[in-house]
């Protein structure tokens, strides 16, 4: 059987490691998209400019692989009308009762327990461990060797910081930044920025509402 072909957005150090995912997936890698790229040297894939979706088939499927929360939903409404992939490492460990949606993915030696609900666009790092009945929303990041505990629930848009630990039970808001290596103890408001142990909030996120919320800095 031949592989299915898909196209990645992002042609970054992320869109690298992502390419390697699916490709180990039994994915083939037909094009990179990205209107800046730094490097295109270590890839023999083509790295094509937005300006060229156009020609793509609607049925081939996207991931976006960009490391900012913020860039991933405004990428997903340019590709609005493709379909996404998701993009799991062989040795990530995955519940059956779990649920992942389009486009996220997980990598190497993440943990995924029972009944956890991850949404799409989201980014599961390596070595991350999501525990038994998480929530998370869309365009999230658990940066690699971060902690979530059972029944932890993270807003749209957030950042786990590498090697963060979240209580059990702790709610973090939308677009919120946990530092690395912070302890999260108690609920987290919309919009936080939150570092130390325990963890403390230094200042907030500026973010506007338009319908939904549009977060305005990224940090």
């Amino acid at each position: 059987m031949n592989a299915k072909s898909i196209c990645i957005f992002g042609a970054g150090g992320h869109g690298k490691v992502v390419a390697e995912i699916a490709e180990g997936a039994g994915f083939d890698v037909s094009a990179f998209f990205d209107d800046y790229p730094v490097d295109t040297t270590t890839t023999a894939v083509p790295v094509l400019s937005s300006m060229y979706l156009n020609s793509v088939s609607i049925d081939k499927p996207f991931i976006i692989a960009v490391g900012s929360n913020v860039m991933r939903k405004d990428i997903s409404k340019r590709l609005r009308g493709f379909s996404f992939f998701r993009a799991i490492h062989p040795t990530a460990f995955i519940s059956r009762s779990a649920f992942i949606g389009d486009g996220t993915v997980v990598m190497v030696n993440a943990i995924i327990n029972a009944n956890a609900r991850i949404g799409q666009h989201v980014i599961i790092n390596s070595a991350a461990i999501v525990e038994h009945d998480c929530v998370i929303a869309d365009f999230v990041h658990i940066s690699p060797s971060a902690t979530l505990s059972g029944n932890v629930e993270v807003g749209k848009g957030s950042h786990i910081g590498a090697g963060a630990t979240i209580k059990p039970g702790v709610k973090i808001g939308k677009w919120c930044s946990i530092g690395a290596g912070a302890v999260i103890v108690t609920d987290i408001p919309d919009g936080a920025v939150v570092v130390g142990n325990p963890g403390r909030i230094l200042r907030f996120n500026d973010y506007e509402i338009f319908g939904e919320e549009e977060a305005a800095v990224a940090v």
